[in-house]
């Protein structure tokens, strides 16, 4: 078995100190490790948003015994360390791109799946008494240059949306130097990320799902009536298994998957809480989510305790001085944008690992070739929502239901060319896309690469 980063990055008894695991309590952590040989009617690896949403599905709806296998805790990787952004997206295509694929009926299909999905983590929310809401409904992209914003201007808008010039921008407590206007789109809102999978998890627990943390599967093998899989003290033998490790899992387990996966780092510093005097220096006191066009784009909201959230992906390396680099990386560039706030201090900084494929385009479905074997990863860094609503999906095809999943989604993402090279391939793009993105020169502090001036 293979992992693309350093161990540091999958240590599960180290837990970052992020904001989100200050602010409440853990996400439960059901029976412990697992011990023994045991059946079961499905077997879920990964308990973030797509397998605790799954395992929901397959026990509530279609009364399955459910095993959930979490390598270290519920809320531990990605679905408790993101932004908590439940906003439309999961692949970086766009409509043309989507369309040449799948044809207009795919992108028709798609647009209803992300519509979908911000409802189903609203329903969540709403039939689980899950107290994660943060903020207001919306989402906005603001323009880092005058070419995108003359492109923002030009473009035809999606019902409900609002261009906002500068000047908009300002009145609606949404200003910082250097972005040249935006456009607020509908959809979306914000939540704590911690406090949704933490709700999750107890409503799989009700709901009657064998939840296992500390029980890493060492291998998923054929076996007779379906698969066994396998962790250091036990084993599980079901018709059904479903790999949702996103990031975090073994690149070649199983094997059907090796080298589909790109794990990419990505970092978020939350700030002490800012007066209202603080805010209004710096024009920002909405609590609305937003990011910037850019490729290696930024995204940042002002939390409701009065904190504010930046982060950025980038990154190449999971160990500590990594970490450093990226720590100072994120905080030079929070300062060049909201310069106002250079003086602020930051309160916590934590990376965790999003997950890309070669496709551009997530990937939830049965794996070709394994009867009962199925997958779901490569939400691009905007996985709270499209995970949610793909995790319900894919467990009702392994139920034998109809699933309504986009042929987008139901597409195996290729192998990344020599994926040992994944991370050359990763620091290549950071390249391109920095000289693409131009220099950030709004406070005259950095540049594209985060270097001082």
């Amino acid at each position: 078995m293979s992992r693309l980063y350093e161990a540091h990055a999958y240590d599960a008894a180290h837990w970052p100190a992020s904001h989100w695991r200050a602010a409440g309590p853990l996400p439960p952590a059901g029976a412990g490790a697992l011990h023994g040989g045991s059946r079961a009617d499905a077997v879920i690896i990964g308990a973030g948003y797509a397998g605790l949403n799954a395992a929901l599905e397959l026990a509530e709806a279609h009364g399955m015994a459910v095993t959930l296998l979490e390598a270290a805790a519920p809320g531990w990787a990605a679905s408790g360390r993101n932004a908590g952004f439940v906003c439309l997206g999961g692949t970086v295509l766009d409509s043309d791109a989507i369309a040449a694929r799948t044809g207009a009926q795919g992108v028709r299909d798609w647009a209803a799946f992300a519509e979908a999905a911000i409802d189903r983590v609203a329903e969540n929310l709403d039939r689980h008494g899950i107290d994660a809401r943060q903020g207001p409904q919306g989402e906005l992209c603001l323009a880092h240059d005058a070419g995108f914003w003359a492109r923002m201007q030009r473009a035809a808008l999606p019902a409900g949306a609002r261009l906002l010039p500068p000047a908009a921008l300002r009145e609606a407590g949404l200003a910082a130097p250097g972005f040249h206007g935006g456009v607020m789109l509908p959809a979306g809102f914000p939540v704590d990320p911690m406090a949704y999978a933490g709700g999750l998890a107890r409503a799989a627990l009700d709901a009657g799902v064998r939840l296992h943390s500390r029980s890493p599967v060492l291998a998923v093998e054929p076996a007779p009536g379906g698969w066994r899989v396998r962790c250091a003290t036990g084993h599980v033998t079901a018709p059904r298994v479903l790999i949702a490790t996103n990031g975090y899992g073994e690149d070649d387990l199983p094997p059907a998957l090796a080298g589909r996966r790109l794990p990419v780092l990505t970092s978020i510093l939350v700030t002490r809480p800012l007066g209202m005097a603080e805010r209004a220096a710096q024009g920002w006191t909405s609590h609305a989510m937003a990011y910037d066009s850019r490729r290696l784009l930024h995204y940042f909201r002002l939390l409701p305790c009065g904190r504010f959230l930046f982060g950025m992906r980038g990154g190449l390396s999971a160990g500590p001085a990594g970490f450093e680099r990226a720590r100072r990386r994120v905080r030079a560039h929070f300062e060049a944008l909201f310069p106002a706030w250079a003086g602020v201090e930051t309160e916590t900084i934590w990376s965790g690992l999003a997950c890309a494929t070669a496709s551009g385009a997530p990937f939830a479905a049965a794996i070709p070739g394994h009867p009962g074997l199925f997958a779901a990863f490569g939400w691009h860094g905007n996985g709270v929502a499209a995970a949610s609503e793909a995790g319900r999906r894919v467990a009702r095809a392994m139920a034998g239901a109809p699933h309504g999943l986009p042929e987008l989604l139901r597409a195996l993402p290729p192998r990344f060319p020599l994926p040992a090279l994944r991370r050359l391939w990763l620091a290549l793009a950071y390249a391109r896309y920095g000289l693409a993105d131009g220099p950030l020169r709004t406070a005259g502090m950095v540049d594209s690469r985060g270097r001082g001036r």
